[in-house]
């Protein structure tokens, strides 16, 4: 391979040139200094571009186009570059020592550590500094200015030395620098170095169109054509108006909407949503002097006391004759503190200087605050109202009579707690049931044991028949529900009772899960049916009956959807009136004129129409847990237990909300009962108590329903936290029968 001739010499020539450059341009970069040579002058005069010192211009060296390798070329390169490297460095030594650009330093044996070091000259920023030509000394950065207000200085500069505030003379000396340089209008103040500079050119020129209301770019055209963005062939856009016809949701009415402005309008009417009140139109601030008396013409209060003034025992040196003796002293030593003349003792001091600090002074102090606190500062007027006509005026107990005072007899389980009661049609007999499976017959006059029952298993609930013509009572055990008759009865009541629950053409079988079965044995013995309830059930907490006597409704222990079920006698059939519903069933219970069924469940008690099959209303008694439930006789009223102790009554043309919430028991309310002729009804706790109550119900709408409490029965002791279980009342007789958890079932008589 051929080299190329004379390449390396304008190769090396070149680079020293480059170089230099570079080395010049960093120095007059730090030293902000432009420096060329005589003839780089005169170059740049001329315009000429000459690379070379002595005015020659040399050629680059043409490439070898038919050249096939690099790689001599290369190591020929390389070798070159060397060389230059070399000459340059020694050059760039030599440039160093003589430009001598920075401070030299000294070497010296340190004082302390006895060891050499290198020691610069300080640096002045007025001369050797390059930042002796900066417009802004200080380098504080970018933080309030106003953090200097309290200060002497205003920053600090590049070698962390305060940069002091400039002087500044008062408004006279202002106005009168003004009037001699004409361009100080044209200054503004600058935070940072605290002086005033001028405004450039375009800086005014901004404000200027600032103050003018213009746009602050002198550049922008307001008046430049505009763009059709959506004009000529393929730039159409779907614009949205379009020409569909109107919906009719524009100009129909919203049926849902509707609905929901309904719903407003009825929790408005029932006080569920209560509208803010207006605010007052005078919003000013209204001043009262409270120092003011107001004229009375009742005599003044007693002013605050004021304080004795001291006397010559209470002097630093008092006289001889005020100074109390040995005996004196102890005396006074010995007194209670309340009993003593005076809470002192004079002492003598030669100087005041010696006299220690008042061991008294906060007491005291605290008892002259605490009269200036208890002095009245104005005149208030007394109300001389008697106490009790505050009180409600209700009828006396004796007004109210008959209802139940004392315990005329008791009949007693010996095995188990007596879980539940009820009571004949005619007032004649007591079904109780216990926790061991038997269930006593006894006469209510006498409470003489007529018959008894073993069942086997624990009796939940006890309920009569409301017929007359029949005579029989439903018991609840584990997923089974007996009926029992009576001994001793009539023929035709006998032969009616036993057409009603063993006739002698059974009606059609329907698919149920539950199942009917009728007795083959004697029927004094044993139930004459049982209803066999499905399975998981539980036991039965409550019967009830329709008042016909045909339909048997029935809750047991179950949560489940199953766990309310009724029952028709006549055609033995048995449906669940509920496939779906919310919480779990307490209580249910039949409206005595209206086909209405009451439910209850935790805290909710609702009333549903049996014939629409239809939700009425939703009763909300505010309860945690409601535990019994009862409804008046003329069924508009409602009264609801709980086990938090409440009792609710509600009247249900009123409110869905209760009408009034007694709070008479200390423990959980277990049962209640409303008396089906007198005006009476009583409830039992697990306190041990029973409450009995007078109740009532006008006519007239528009008078309230009188509430007295009469009596307070106490006879029944509580056993493991249970007080009385169930009450029931006695028809056509102002008698309470109860049960206990102590095994006793008492009568209580008026």
């Amino acid at each position: 391979m051929m080299a190329v001739p004379g390449l390396g010499k304008p190769l090396k020539k070149r680079k020293q040139e480059e170089l230099e450059d570079v080395e010049k341009r960093a120095f007059a970069e730090v030293v902000d200094l432009e420096m060329q040579s005589e003839e780089e002058e005169e170059d740049e005069e001329r315009g000429s571009d000459i690379l070379s010192d002595d005015g020659e211009v040399d050629d680059f060296p043409e490439i070898d186009a038919a050249s096939d390798s690099d790689e001599e070329s290369e190591e020929e390169e390389d070798d070159t570059d060397d060389l230059d490297e070399e000459d340059t460095l020694e050059e760039d030594s030599d440039a160093d020592s003589d430009l001598h650009i920075f401070p030299k330093s000294k070497v010296v044996v340190s004082d302390i550590t006895g060891q050499k070091k290198t020691v610069y000259p300080e640096i002045e920023p007025d001369y050797d500094s390059d930042s002796s030509t900066e417009e802004d000394p200080s380098r504080t950065g970018n933080i309030p200015m106003h953090w200097y207000d309290d200060l002497p200085h205003i920053g600090y500069d590049i070698n962390g030395k305060r940069v002091l505030r400039p002087a500044k003379g008062d408004e006279l000396d202002k106005f009168l620098a003004t009037v001699d340089d004409p361009t100080s209008w044209t200054t503004a103040f600058d935070k940072n170095t605290q002086m005033d500079k001028p405004l450039s050119a375009e800086e005014l020129d901004i404000i200027r169109r600032l103050q003018a209301g213009e746009n602050p770019d002198a550049e922008y055209d307001p008046y430049e054509p505009t763009i059709e963005w959506f004009t000529g062939k393929g730039k159409e856009e779907v614009m949205p108006i379009s020409s569909a016809p109107e919906p009719k949701r524009r100009w129909l009415p919203s049926k849902w909407e509707k609905q929901k402005i309904m719903k407003i309008v009825r929790a408005i009417r029932q006080g569920r949503i209560v509208g803010s009140k207006p605010t007052a139109a005078d919003k000013k601030h209204q001043f009262y002097a409270i120092w003011n008396e107001p004229p009375s013409n009742q005599p003044p209060p007693l002013p605050a006391p004021k304080p004795k003034l001291p006397t010559n025992s209470e002097s630093y040196n008092p006289p001889e004759e005020y100074l109390p003796t040995e005996e004196e002293r102890k005396q006074w030593e010995n007194t209670e503190p309340e009993d003593r003349e005076r809470d002192y003792l004079p002492q003598k001091y030669s100087a005041l200087r010696l006299v220690p600090a008042f061991d008294k002074f906060i007491k005291q102090r605290f008892n002259r605050q605490l009269d200036l606190y208890l002095a009245p500062r104005i005149q208030r007027i007394k109300l001389n109202v008697d106490p009790n006509s505050l009180l409600p005026k209700l009828p006396s107990p004796g007004s109210l009579r008959p209802f139940p005072n004392y315990k005329s007899l008791k009949f007693t389980h010996t095995k188990a707690r007596v879980r539940c009661l009820s009571i004949s049609p005619d007032g004649a007999w007591v079904a109780s049931g216990d926790e061991s499976g038997v269930i006593s017959l006894w006469e209510v006059n006498v409470g003489r044991e007529v018959k008894r029952w073993t069942l086997g298993s624990k009796v939940g609930a006890i309920e009569w028949c409301p017929r007359l013509d029949v005579c029989f009572f439903v018991a609840g055990t584990e997923e089974k529900l007996h009926f029992l008759m009576p001994p001793n009865l009539s023929p035709a009541v006998l032969t009616m009772t036993q057409s009603t629950l063993a006739p002698a053409t059974l009606p059609p079988a329907t698919q149920s899960s539950i199942k009917w079965i009728s007795s083959s044995g004697a029927v004094e013995e044993g139930p004459i049916l049982v209803i066999e309830l499905p399975g998981a059930s539980g036991l039965p907490r409550q019967l009830t009956w329709h008042r016909k006597g045909d339909y048997l409704a029935s809750v047991s222990s179950s949560e489940t959807q199953g766990g309310v079920w009724m029952h028709q006698i006549s055609r033995r059939h048995s449906q669940a009136p509920f496939t779906k519903i919310k919480g779990a069933v307490q209580m249910v219970l039949f409206h005595p004129t209206k086909p209405h069924f009451f439910v209850a469940t935790q805290r909710y008690v609702r009333l549903y129409n049996l014939a629409e099959q239809k939700l009425l209303k939703t009763l909300m008694p505010g309860i945690q847990w409601i535990s019994s439930m009862d409804i008046h006789p003329s069924g508009d009223h409602v009264i609801v237990g709980g086990y938090d102790r409440k009792l609710c009554w509600f009247d249900l043309e009123l409110s869905e909300k209760p009408y009034k919430v007694l709070r008479y028991h200390t423990r959980a309310i277990r049962s209640l009962h409303f008396h089906p002729t007198y005006p009476l009804f009583a409830s039992s706790s697990d306190d041990g108590s029973i409450q009995i109550f007078h109740a009532r119900v006008y006519s007239d709408l528009m008078t309230d329903p009188l509430i007295v409490p009469l009596k307070i029965l106490r006879g029944h002791d509580v056993k493991d936290g249970l007080g009385v279980l169930q009450v029931k009342w006695v028809n056509k007789q102002p008698w309470l029968v109860s049960a206990g958890a102590d095994g006793n079932a008492l009568v209580w008589c008026s």
